[in-house]
C-alpha cells in the first residue's frame, strides 16, 4: 500500500480524533473552570505537589498556588486533570455528597499494593458493606468493654521497657506500640512472639513501598512491597484457615476475640476480601495512629504549659484511682482526660496525618460560580482548611486550648460562631459517608498513650528532627527523644 492509499485509509480516523477534541475544547470553553495551570505534558504538576515539605505547613508548591489563583484551582496531578480545594466549604460539599456527586478515586497504584477489596479504594454498596463490619467491631460497648483494656495493656508493655537516661527512637516505639496492639486486636497475635516479630519485618517492607514512588522495577521499594504483601496475605490466609479448621472442630479459643474471627462469624465475604479487608485495616490503625502519637510527643516539649495541665489532669485520675482501689482505666476515667482531648485535637489539626483526600466527580458540579467537569479527578486538601489563618487563629502555634469549649479560634471567650467553625472545619478523620471507622479508637489510644506518658517520664529531643510530609507524614530522623523517669527529673529539678 502506497503512502498516498495509506493516509487515505487513516483520514477519517484522523478526522474524527480532531473532532473529538474540538468538541472537548469547546466544552471546556462553555466551563468556567477554576483558574490554574496543568503543568507539563503528561507530568502535569504532579512532582512539585509531592515535593517534601513541613508537616505544619502546606508547602510552597501550594502556597504560591493559593496565592496566585486562590483556594480552588485547577492543575494536572497523578496524570489526571484535577480541581484541588484549599476552601472548607467546598471540602465539605464533597465529603456530604459522597456517592452522589463524587465517589473515591486513589491512583491505580495504591489499589494495587493494598488490594481491590480495600475499604480505602472500594466505593459503593461494597465500600458501605465493609465499613458496616468494621463499625460493628469498634462498637462503642467493645471500646468500652475490650478494647480500653488492651490499649492500656500494650502501652504499659512498651512504656516499660523505656530506661531512665536512654535515648532512643519516638516513632519506632509509637509504632511498635500500634503495630502489636492491630494485631491483637485482628488475629489475637502476642507482642514479641516469632510469627509477630517477622510479620511486622514484612510490614516494615510493605509500608516502605506504599509512600514510595510506585515503580514496578527490580529493586524499587514498591516491588518489594508487592513481595511483602504476598508474604503478608499468605500468613494472614493460614490464619484464617487454622481458625475455620478449630472452628468446625469445635476447638477455637473463646479468647480468640478478634476481627478475624468476627469476620468469618457475622459476614459472607470471600476469602480474597477478607484478607485484603484485615491488611487494609492493620495498615489504616496501624501507621495513622502511631504517626499521631509521635506527632503529639514532638509538640508538647515545645509547650510546658500544656504538659504541667495534662500531668495534673493524670495524677489527679490516678489519684482517684488509687483511693477506690482500682488499678485499671475505665471509661469514666476516659471521660475525664478533657484537656487530653484538647490536645489530641490541636495534634492532629496542626500535624496532619492525613492531609488530602482522592475524589473524582461523578457529573458535572457547580460551585461557587465555578464548574467542576464530570470525571476531573477533585483533591480536597484538609491540611490547607487546617492551617488557614482566616479559620484558626495563629494556625502554626500549637495551642490545644483553644479547644477549650470547642473554641477553636483559640480567642479568650466562646461564641456560636466559634463553635460552628470547629465542627465545621475540623475534619481529621475525613467526613460523610466515609468518616474514619477507627476515629474513636485511634483518639482512645492518644488518650491512654499519653496519661501513662505524662505520668511516668519527662522527655526531650535529642537530636534536631521534624515532621515532614512525603506526602504521607514522617520523622526523617525517627524523632528521637531522651526520656527521664519522672521521679530522678523532678529530684534532678530540686537540686539544681
Amino acid at each position: 500500500m502506497s503512502g498516498s492509499e495509506l493516509l487515505f485509509c487513516l483520514l477519517p480516523s484522523i478526522l474524527a480524533l480532531i473532532l473529538f477534541l474540538i468538541l472537548i475544547k469547546r466544552k471546556q470553553n462553555r466551563l468556567n473552570l477554576p483558574p490554574g495551570s496543568m503543568g507539563f505534558p503528561f507530568l502535569g504538576e504532579t512532582i512539585g505537589y509531592l515535593k517534601p515539605y513541613s508537616a505544619t505547613s502546606i508547602g510552597e508548591f501550594m502556597e504560591k498556588h493559593i496565592s496566585r489563583y486562590g483556594k480552588i484551582y485547577k492543575s494536572n496531578l497523578f496524570g489526571e486533570p484535577t480541581i484541588v480545594s484549599a476552601d472548607a466549604g467546598l471540602n465539605r460539599f464533597i465529603l456530604q455528597n459522597e456517592g452522589r456527586l463524587f465517589e473515591c478515586s486513589y491512583p491505580r497504584s495504591i489499589g494495587g499494593i493494598l488490594g481491590k477489596w480495600s475499604m480505602l479504594v472500594l466505593v459503593g454498596d461494597m465500600h458501605r458493606d465493609m465499613r458496616i463490619i468494621s463499625l460493628n467491631f469498634l462498637s462503642h460497648a467493645r471500646l468500652r468493654t475490650h478494647l480500653l483494656r488492651e490499649v492500656e495493656n500494650h502501652t504499659l508493655l512498651v512504656l516499660s521497657t523505656w530506661k531512665d537516661g536512654s535515648t532512643f527512637s519516638a516513632q519506632d516505639e509509637a509504632k511498635k506500640f500500634t503495630f502489636n496492639l492491630m494485631a491483637k486486636h485482628i488475629m489475637s497475635m502476642d507482642p514479641g512472639k516469632p510469627e509477630t516479630e517477622q510479620l511486622k519485618k514484612e510490614y516494615v517492607t510493605f509500608m516502605k513501598g506504599v509512600v514510595s514512588a510506585p515503580l514496578n522495577l527490580p529493586g524499587t521499594a514498591y516491588r518489594k512491597a508487592l513481595r511483602s504483601r504476598s508474604t503478608i496475605l499468605k500468613f494472614i490466609e493460614q490464619k484464617m484457615d487454622d481458625r475455620i479448621q478449630r472452628m468446625r472442630e469445635g476447638n477455637e479459643d473463646l479468647e480468640e476475640d478478634d476481627l478475624l474471627g468476627w469476620v468469618l462469624k457475622h459476614s459472607n465475604l470471600s476469602t480474597e476480601q477478607i484478607l485484603d479487608l484485615i491488611l487494609s485495616l492493620l495498615f489504616a490503625g496501624h501507621e495513622t495512629s502511631s504517626v499521631a502519637i509521635s506527632l503529639a510527643i514532638y509538640f508538647l516539649p515545645c509547650c510546658p504549659t500544656a504538659i504541667q495541665q495534662l500531668r495534673e489532669e493524670h495524677i489527679e485520675i490516678a489519684r482517684a484511682k488509687k483511693e477506690a482501689g482500682e488499678t485499671e482505666l475505665n471509661w469514666e476515667d476516659y471521660k475525664k482526660m478533657e484537656f487530653t482531648q484538647c490536645v489530641i485535637s490541636e495534634t492532629l489539626r496542626l500535624g496532619n496525618v492525613v492531609r488530602f483526600l482522592h475524589r473524582k466527580a461523578l457529573k458535572d458540579v457547580r460551585y461557587k460560580g465555578y464548574d467542576i467537569p464530570c470525571g476531573w479527578k477533585v483533591l480536597p486538601v484538609i491540611a490547607a482548611v487546617h492551617l488557614d489563618p482566616l479559620l484558626f487563629d495563629h494556625p502554626q502555634h500549637f495551642n490545644p486550648w483553644r479547644w477549650q469549649n470547642n473554641n477553636s479560634r483559640g480567642s479568650s471567650s466562646s461564641s456560636y460562631s466559634n463553635n460552628m467553625t470547629s465542627s465545621n472545619n475540623f475534619m481529621p478523620f475525613g467526613g460523610g459517608p466515609r468518616l474514619c471507622a477507627g476515629s474513636e479508637l485511634a483518639k482512645l489510644e492518644m488518650a491512654v498513650f499519653i496519661h501513662h506518658l505524662v505520668l511516668n517520664y519527662h522527655w526531650d529531643l535529642a537530636d534536631m528532627d521534624q515532621a515532614f510530609a512525603f506526602p504521607f507524614v514522617d520523622f526523617p530522623k525517627g524523632l528521637p527523644i531522651r526520656v527521664h523517669h519522672l521521679s530522678t527529673h523532678l529530684a534532678y529539678n530540686r537540686r539544681n
